[in-house]
Parts: C-alpha cells; sequence; structure tokens
C-alpha cells in the first residue's frame, strides 16, 4: 500500500515538475517572440536606408546577450552557473535551463529597447560591446537585488517600511532600467544630421506604417507570456494579472488615441506604453487600477515624446519616454493602485516603491555611464556624416532593404 501511494506521489511531483518545465518554456518562446516585436517596430519607424541595420541589430544583440547572460549577468543575478555535467542540468527536468532561457529574454529587451532610440546613427560593434556589459553587469545587478533578494536590499525595504519592492513582471528592472540606460546612450550619440534646419527642430515620418503596426501587435501578444507566465509555475497562474494586463493595455489605447489626435504611431505605441506600467502591479490591482494606469501610461508617453521633438534628445522611437518614464510610472502606480484601500491586494508599500524606482534608475544612469562613455571615448560610437547620410544599410550591411536603384 506504501509502495503504491509512493507510486503515485512520486508520478505527480514528475508531472507537477514537467508542466512547470513546459508553462515556462512557451512563456519563454513568447517573450522571446516579441524581439521580432521590437525589430519590426524598428524597422517601421526608421528610414528606409536604415531597416536592414534594424533587423540585424536586434538579433545580433540578442546572440550577444545570450552569452553575456550565460557566462555572468545569470551568475551575478542568482549565484547560479551552467558548468556541470549535463546530468546536473538536466535535474528536475532541466526546469533551471528554461528559467534561464525565460530570464534571457527578459534580460535581452535591455539592448532591445536601446537600439530603437540609437537608431541611424549608431556603429554596429561597439554597440554590441555595450550589449555584452549591460546585459551581463548592469541589468543583473539590479535584477538580482529585486528578483533574488542579492545585497540585503529588500531586507533593508521590510526592515524600515515592512515591505519589499514589488515589480511582479518588470515595469522598472527591465523596461524602466532599458529606458534611462537608453537615456544615456542617446546623450553621447547625439543627434541625428538633418533633424535642425534652419534652426527649427523637424521630424523624419515613419517609413512603413504596417511593419511598426506589425511589431506593435507582435508586442501586444507577446506581452501575455511576459506578465501572466512570470508567475513561473503552473501553481501561480493568475486570471487577475491577465485581466490588468488586457486592461492597462486597453486604457493606453484609448488614452493615445485621444491625446495623440488619431496620430498611427502614437496609436500603436499606446498600448505598449500601457503594457509596461502595468507589469509591476499586474498580480496586485483591481482591473479599474490597471486601466487607470495604463491610461495615464498612454497620455505619458504621448505627451513627452511630443516635447521631446523640440530638444536635443534624439530618440527615434521614443523608448526613453515609453519604457523609462512609463516603467518608473508602474513602479510607482504599484504602490498606489496595488493598496487595498484601492481595491488591490494589499501589501505594497508606497515609498517602497518610489525608492526602489529611484534605485532602478540610478543604477542605470551610473552604468550605462560607465559603458558608453568609455567606449564613446575608446572607440567611438557614431558613424561619421558620409556614413550617416548613406544609411547604416550600406555603410556596414552593404545592401539594401530593397532592390530600387
Amino acid at each position: 500500500m506504501n509502495s503504491t501511494l509512493e507510486q503515485v506521489g512520486g508520478a505527480v511531483q514528475l508531472l507537477t515538475k514537467s508542466s512547470d518545465t513546459l508553462f515556462l518554456l512557451l512563456g519563454a518562446i513568447m517573450v522571446f517572440f516579441m524581439h521580432a516585436g521590437f525589430a519590426f517596430l524598428e524597422v517601421g519607424t526608421v528610414r528606409k536606408k536604415n531597416q536592414v541595420n534594424a533587423l540585424v541589430k536586434i538579433l545580433a544583440d540578442f546572440g550577444v546577450s545570450t552569452l553575456a547572460y550565460f557566462f555572468i549577468g545569470y551568475w551575478v543575478a542568482y549565484g547560479h552557473t551552467f558548468f556541470g555535467s549535463a546530468t546536473e542540468l538536466a535535474n528536475n527536468n532541466g526546469y533551471e535551463l528554461v528559467k534561464f532561457f525565460f530570464l534571457l529574454t527578459f534580460a535581452a529587451a535591455i539592448p532591445a529597447i536601446v537600439s530603437g532610440g540609437i537608431a541611424e546613427r549608431a556603429r554596429f560593434y561597439p554597440i554590441l560591446i555595450a550589449t555584452f556589459f549591460t546585459v551581463g553587469v548592469i541589468y543583473p545587478c539590479f535584477e538580482g537585488m529585486i528578483w533574488n533578494g542579492n545585497w540585503g536590499v529588500q531586507t533593508w525595504f521590510m526592515a524600515h517600511f515592512d515591505a519589499q519592492f514589488h515589480d511582479f513582471a518588470g515595469s522598472v528592472v527591465v523596461h524602466g532600467v532599458g529606458g534611462w540606460i537608453a537615456l544615456v546612450a542617446i546623450h553621447f550619440l547625439g543627434m541625428r544630421k538633418g533633424r535642425v534646419r534652419a534652426g527649427k527642430h523637424t521630424n523624419f515620418a515613419p517609413s512603413n506604417i504596417p511593419f511598426l503596426a506589425l511589431g506593435a501587435w507582435i508586442l501586444c501578444v507577446g506581452w501575455f507570456g511576459f506578465n501572466v507566465m512570470s508567475a513561473q509555475s503552473m501553481t501561480g497562474i493568475s486570471g487577475l494579472v491577465a485581466m490588468n494586463t488586457l486592461m492597462a493595455m486597453a486604457g493606453g489605447i484609448l488614452a493615445a488615441l485621444f491625446v495623440g489626435k488619431n496620430d498611427p504611431g502614437f496609436i500603436h505605441n499606446g498600448p505598449l506604453a500601457g503594457l509596461v506600467s502595468v507589469c509591476a502591479g499586474s498580480d496586485l490591482m483591481h482591473p479599474i487600477g490597471a486601466l487607470i494606469t495604463g491610461a495615464i501610461a498612454g497620455g505619458l508617453f504621448v505627451w513627452l515624446f511630443t516635447r521631446l521633438q523640440k530638444t536635443r534628445i534624439d530618440d527615434v522611437l521614443g523608448v526613453w519616454p515609453l519604457h523609462g518614464v512609463c516603467g518608473a510610472w508602474g513602479g510607482i502606480a504599484a504602490g498606489i493602485f496595488g493598496q487595498s484601500a484601492l481595491g488591490g491586494l494589499g501589501g505594497v508599500s508606497f515609498i517602497v516603491q518610489c525608492l526602489g524606482t529611484l534605485l532602478g534608475i540610478t543604477v542605470a544612469l551610473l552604468g550605462s555611464w560607465a559603458v558608453y562613455g568609455t567606449l564613446n571615448r575608446v572607440t567611438g560610437l557614431r558613424l561619421t556624416q558620409e556614413q550617416e547620410y548613406n544609411g547604416a544599410d550600406l555603410t556596414i550591411h552593404r545592401i539594401s532593404s530593397t532592390n530600387e536603384d
């Protein structure tokens, strides 16, 4: 009898482990596919002479990110390496390997975010070097603090405020950090040639609205894997996370539609702003709170991106307002709409959410200033004026996106 019960218990345990591994693998695949969304969003926004570079850059960044995170980043964040035998690595159905894949797709989002901000004038290989250090060192430092309790940061928050910094799916850890790193890179690269004409700032129109829209749709679909599957196990699946993701997306769409006055670029970035902002508190908020959070993010993105066009901050895709600012808003919003008094599940501190968000911004700014500042001094980050005029496609890859003469 006991033997039978042990067999049944072992079978149930094996099924649970297998289910969790499959669940996380599907999530990893969904988030990995989001990188195609990043690519097409950039392809549709940049001028035709830079479309090939946008596609190649996103894919090359992912390859470099994989090595950086495998050999350094995952160890920095979680203290785990993959230098044991294959037998050891395959333990527990290889769950730890799939977890690495899932978290890698998050880490690789950092250079994908940066790519959209520095498009059309960045050299290729220096940016890949920057990718290695941002994914291998800068991002994992903050990731480890928040998601693994490294360096006592969360312990300090708990001791002083009775709550840890809450970021369920990465409003600050991923998007905020990526957006603020991008701002530093944009600063060092400067403005694209032709942005200022006769003393006035001008805009370059998107080259392909259908591609831009395709990128936004891919990101929107993949985001449900980004958020829901951040539970990392079947038992952690939450319909509340899915509903809040949906409501924040809708809020971002409608706010961008209204504030952006029917502009298709704003409308397709609006849902992304809402999705960025809800990641942190998607497991805590009431759906109405998520709707408000997403709507504020959508309006904030349009307002801020519009004003950036009149400054020297040449952020091609608006990644700083979209990911940096809306990500920071998401971290703070979790401390507002996550409160039980506003229909949330509670257990969060507004002060801690503000402090944790500021910490993420600080790590991103200091780390990226060191990386991009050093590379700018040692190798240079920017194409020459002639190379920029000819376009990154012909300059770097010696081919254009079309066969037109």
